[in-house]
């Protein structure tokens, strides 16, 4: 007889993660307060965070129809164009009342003049830290995107911005003639030469890890779709001056950042976009990346409940928290919650309808980290 036959799939499979601890399905539950309102967009959450007992989140709002790219520079493009923070406290994680905005644009002609979207928040050494995407007018395909940082002494404010971005793209491509077409080039550059945004900013080791999402100049799609991919910049001050880990980029796909501490190391949700779109993944140094799980539809823009230490358990980093949905016309907040039941049901007999799992709007209750 000849010698066994294996199949590529086969061999493929012994490499693929077993670790049942970071799967999980996930499950979306309406919010009051920052839900579906004809003329306004709600979107991209930042963190949960827990400030005396009562629940905080910052997130990107705008109003008005969006028009696409045209001739009229004025014009709203799209939903996070001419955008501000704003900011929203909740008792329960579930009721959450618009508290107002927390940090508008720029003057005219500054950096941040047309639009600043895309809100992280942290909480350090009795500070907030707003990091965020902004724009500056007019808005092209070919405009650059960068992320500053904003400073207040409570969730409430008064925020004070930075005078310049703390992370700018590296605009070291080539653009091939003049016409605003952001596919024609003669070279792209790097993974970050035209846009860096979706930022969060992570405490580790001693020093500030600020991980973001670039786009390159004519960038494009490959058989995993669009060609995001997240870097990461590193300062040992909070405010910066932030240098690019020379490793980066550090994951090849995801879209909107997602990361935990977990033990040692950096956990992450990437989703999305690129061939590794909807894993979960970890890096023991919060640079090299390794899948751990493959996970079916993960919530869209997901600010989980933040926490200052290390979890334990993986899921931990992102038990439940805030998303966005975008299929409606105007874009809006949604819950979101990790639901173990199918895990349940294979590892213990029982049926996914009669496991044992936390309904999904049963969340922690207000002050627990």
């Amino acid at each position: 007889m000849g010698q066994p036959v294996e199949s590529a799939a086969t061999r493929r499979a012994r490499n693929y993660p077993a670790d049942t601890a970071w799967f999980c399905d996930f499950q979306t539950f309406p919010v009051e307060g920052l839900g579906p309102e004809v003329g306004v967009h709600r979107r991209d959450p930042s963190s949960v965070l827990t400030v005396d007992g009562r629940y905080h989140v910052w997130y990107t709002r705008s109003t008005g129809e969006t028009d696409g790219f045209g001739e009229d520079p004025m014009a709203k493009v799209f939903p996070w164009d001419w955008s501000e923070i704003w900011h929203a406290t909740s008792d329960d994680g579930v009721v959450w009342v618009e508290q107002g905005r927390a940090l508008g644009r720029g003057e005219p002609g500054s950096y941040d003049d047309r639009s600043v979207f895309t809100p992280e928040v942290l909480e350090h050494d009795g500070w907030f830290y707003l990091v965020y995407q902004v724009l500056r007018s007019p808005y092209r395909l070919r405009s650059p995107e960068s992320i500053a940082i904003a400073k207040a002494p409570g969730p409430d404010g008064p925020w004070e911005r930075s005078t310049r971005p703390i992370l700018e793209p590296q605009a070291d491509g080539e653009w091939a003639g003049q016409e605003d077409n952001r596919l024609s080039v003669v070279s792209r550059g790097s993974f970050d030469s035209l846009k860096v945004h979706d930022p969060i900013l992570v405490p580790y080791r001693g020093r500030f890890y600020l991980y973001y999402k670039g786009e390159q100049m004519g960038e494009g799609f490959t058989a995993g779709g669009r060609t995001t991919r997240w870097g990461v910049a590193i300062a040992d001050h909070v405010e910066g001056p932030y240098r690019r880990s020379p490793a980066n980029p550090v994951t090849n796909s995801g879209h909107e950042t997602c990361l935990w501490k977990h033990g040692d190391g950096i956990a992450a949700m990437l989703s999305t976009d690129g061939p590794e779109r909807n894993t979960m993944q970890f890096a023991p140094d919060g640079i090299n990346f390794e899948i751990m799980a493959y996970i079916p539809a993960p919530p869209v823009a997901a600010g989980p409940l933040r926490r200052d230490e290390p979890v334990d358990a993986p899921l931990d980093g992102v038990r439940w928290g805030l998303c966005h949905d975008v299929s409606n016309t105007w874009n809006y907040i949604l819950g979101f919650a990790a639901d173990e039941r199918q895990k349940t049901f294979y590892t213990s007999g029982q049926s996914p309808e009669t496991a044992h799992v936390p309904a999904v709007t049963a969340l922690p209750p207000p002050g627990r980290r």
